[in-house]
């Protein structure tokens, strides 16, 4: 596929609704971050038109997501009956983002990454359509469940990194902070109100015809990126697929602060957000609030998040790398203080702060990641980075084998504990990453 735009040498042109703003080619602009000062300006990425685009894409594909989520596990506890299938569904999820997410990253360097993007979301909208009539003519059978959850995660596993890889060539580099919280804003606000509308759907319309809404969303997406400019980007064509990945790899680890970055986007994921999957049993044993406290504790991260993502995109942070290793310690910190709360409302307002420093220490982590890393290897980078999705099944593993051994409270004081001391680890020996 032919590339979307010539490369400009010494200028760039950054649509923003109706105003035309010409920057330099490094991406500063007139005005710098210090004039800007402590000025509230939450919204500010949605000035751009390509990443306006992309945004409201985001919105479209994160419904579609929750959707499928919470209609594909009632739908399997429907056909099966049995909470070992409806685990095993949920878990093989998350299998092709860890074994493809990386040859995900290498696709979206060497190949068109508007194509890319375009290709697997018309992928995943025939996938989805054609379940969706499945269910409908009443031939769906647990192997298509499995079929059916494996193939999307094959389409995310190279959907996501393409996706993630574009965001700084749509934007400045000083919005970039800004552009990354909203799109986590944007998928947590639909983390609060997907469920609950999936739910509704299913009682109203069926499963199936939930499936035929989420082809819709994806229509949507998919109308979203054909309307996408991209500007041209170095491509690694001349390595091996080996020899690409070899290449990302290298690259995190010679980095001087890269492998610091990295090991924050993807241990904490193992051993401290599968706290979640740990809340039926504080629900029942602990807070002892029933189905709709349990209902209010889930919710209560998702708040959190959108409260966090906000606030990260309202202010102008220029010490990142602290507001980073503070975020990741004030993360470990709530989760010991939520693990010894016996009252309901002091634990959610506890999971809410959990929600908000994660969002917090998760946009800034990628922020600098992002900035950190050249154009010819950001899918790569991207791709290693979306690893955390894959590992999610695994500390959700350790988090259950902890609770089995020392009860759920201890174990979620445990792993905030490691994630507390991992802050403090690398905050004394990753000098040039905290002063950035």
């Amino acid at each position: 596929m032919a590339d979307i735009l010539e490369p400009v040498s010494k200028r760039e042109r950054i649509i923003a609704g109706d105003d035309v703003a010409e920057i330099a080619s490094d991406g500063a602009i007139a005005a710098s971050a210090k004039g800007r000062g402590f000025r509230i300006e939450t919204f500010r990425s949605l000035r751009h038109r390509d990443f306006r685009l992309l945004w409201f894409g985001t919105l479209f594909s994160s419904s579609g997501q929750w959707l499928q989520q919470v209609t594909l596990s009632w739908l399997t506890y429907q056909i099966t009956g049995s909470p070992f299938l409806l685990g095993a569904i949920n878990g093989f999820r998350s299998f092709p983002l860890l074994l493809l997410g990386p040859f995900g990253g290498v696709a979206a360097d060497r190949f068109n990454r508007k194509g890319l993007m375009l290709a697997t979301q018309i992928g995943l909208l025939i996938l989805t359509a054609s379940f969706a009539t499945v269910i409908v003519t009443g031939q769906v059978r647990v192997w298509h469940l499995f079929a059916f959850t494996f193939f999307t995660g094959v389409g995310w596993a190279f959907n996501m990194p393409v996706r993630q890889s574009v965001v700084p060539n749509l934007i400045p580099k000083e919005d970039l902070m800004n552009a990354l919280a909203l799109n986590s804003a944007g998928f947590n606000v639909t983390r609060i109100l997907g469920p609950t509308l999936a739910g509704v759907l299913i009682a109203k319309v069926g499963a199936g015809e939930n499936f035929y809404l989420q082809s819709a969303a994806y229509l949507g997406v998919a109308l979203t990126v054909l309307r996408l400019n991209i500007p041209n980007i170095p491509r690694s064509t001349d390595l091996s697929v080996r020899d690409s990945l070899k290449e990302g790899a290298s690259f995190i680890w010679k980095h001087p602060t890269m492998r610091t970055q990295m090991t924050l986007a993807l241990v904490p994921v193992v051993i401290a957000l599968p706290y979640i999957s740990l809340m039926p049993i504080f629900a029942t044993d602990v807070l002892h609030v029933g189905p709709g406290g349990f209902g209010m504790l889930m919710s209560a991260p998702g708040l959190g998040a959108v409260i966090g993502t906000l606030t990260v995109a309202s202010i102008n942070i220029e010490r990142k790398g602290v507001v980073l290793f503070s975020s990741v310690f004030a993360l470990g910190v709530s989760m010991v203080f939520f693990s010894l709360s016996r009252s309901f409302h002091l634990s959610l307002l506890l999971l809410v702060l959990v929600g908000a420093v994660q969002m917090a220490y998760m946009t800034t982590n990628q922020t600098l990641i992002q900035l950190a890393v050249p154009d010819e290897l950001r899918g790569r980078v991207m791709g290693i980075y979306m690893l955390n999705q894959g590992l999610l099944p695994f500390g959700s593993l350790l988090a259950g084998t902890l609770a089995d051994i020392f009860g759920a409270p201890a174990a979620v004081s445990l792993m905030g504990l490691m994630v507390a001391l991992l802050a403090l680890v690398f905050a004394t020996q990753a000098r040039n990453l905290r002063g950035l």
